[in-house]
């Protein structure tokens, strides 16, 4: 308040100048036709008061109207607004009106290309699933190192056309989180089972202990969760182990013995499109599986962390006992 009764005199400065230079032509024309000074100079003072008077009135009222408006700058709309008082209040509100409806044209216009998008999309999804169906049908029928090559690409594609879908309905209007007691130790086993034939092809070494948790999640979501986790593990671990596993009170630990994050890129990981040192090297990464499994967790109301060192390995860290909302 104190900056807006600055701004406001400032403002008023020019009128304030303008009557003491009226008053002052009056008083030396009074001078130079020797006529008394106190004949200008009483009539003056009486004008400065009154002046003086109406500035305040107008003052208060304007710093009423300035608080009005900045409580409602958060959510602004035109008929919260003060009623005007003056020409130039009646322009601002038309000015106002006039962005308000070019804002809702855009933001209509902005709806329906992403709701196009996600429908195109969620159409190419569908459609791309059945030739990923009858390859993997086809490469069922035959056992040979080439076969479980392809079949683990195969894998890949699906969960690029998993992550695609997610990264959609991520905020979009359809999402469903359905909230329930659901039991840890079957998901861990369906996410690993998607990866056996990786495990096996590259002679990795599977830790699996049980965890005997019951979390309030969303079945789904959290899947698709773990199986980034499980893909980012399995993409940069070389050799050795993955490791699953659960830390008091309901935190479940993927750790692997691969080559680990460099320390420079580690408080960056979970960035949009980040993918490092790693990533560079891996010309197929894509910087967002992590992003999405933070925001996922953050939806859920779970926690996510990661710690690692080059040449060492990377755990990752759900939290899996916060609760921000109730079960169904």
């Amino acid at each position: 308040m104190k900056e807006f009764w600055k701004s406001w005199l400032r403002a008023r400065l020019p009128a304030l100048g303008l009557g003491a230079l009226c008053c002052a032509v009056f008083a030396v024309t009074f001078a130079l036709y020797g006529l008394p000074l106190g004949a200008v100079l009483y009539p003056a003072l009486i004008c400065a008061a009154a002046w003086l008077v109406y500035v305040l009135l107008r003052g208060a009222q304007a710093a009423r109207k300035h608080k009005t408006l900045a409580a409602l700058t958060a959510a602004l709309t035109e008929d919260m607004l003060p009623p005007p008082e003056t020409a130039e209040d009646r322009d601002y509100r038309r000015i106002i009106r006039l962005l308000q409806e070019a804002r809702q044209r855009q933001a209509t216009e902005a709806g329906r290309s992403y709701d196009a998008m996600v429908e195109y999309f969620t159409l190419w999804a569908h459609q791309i699933k059945t030739p990923i169906a009858a390859m993997r049908l086809t490469l069922q029928n035959e056992d040979s190192p080439l076969s479980r090559r392809l079949t683990a690409e195969l894998g890949r594609i699906e969960r690029y056309v998993e992550m695609v879908m997610a990264y959609l309905r991520l905020d979009g209007k359809g999402t469903d989180y359905v909230l329930r007691e659901t039991e840890l130790d079957p998901l861990l086993r369906s996410a690993v089972k998607k990866f056996s034939g990786e495990f096996i092809q590259r002679r990795l070494a599977l830790d699996l202990r049980p965890t005997y948790l019951r979390v309030l999640t969303d079945e789904k979501w959290l899947a698709f969760v773990l199986e980034q986790l499980l893909s980012n593990a399995l993409k940069y671990t070389p050799s050795g182990t993955i490791s699953l596993y659960a830390e008091a009170p309901a935190i479940l630990c993927i750790a692997d013995t691969g080559i680990g994050i460099a320390p420079e890129d580690l408080p960056r990981v979970f960035e949009p499109g980040y993918t490092g040192l790693n990533g560079r090297e891996d010309k197929r990464a894509s910087g967002l599986g992590l992003w999405l499994c933070r925001r996922i967790c953050r939806n859920l109301g779970h926690g996510v962390s990661i710690a690692s060192e080059p040449g060492k390995g990377t755990i990752v860290r759900l939290d899996l006992s916060r609760k921000e909302a109730r079960a169904e």
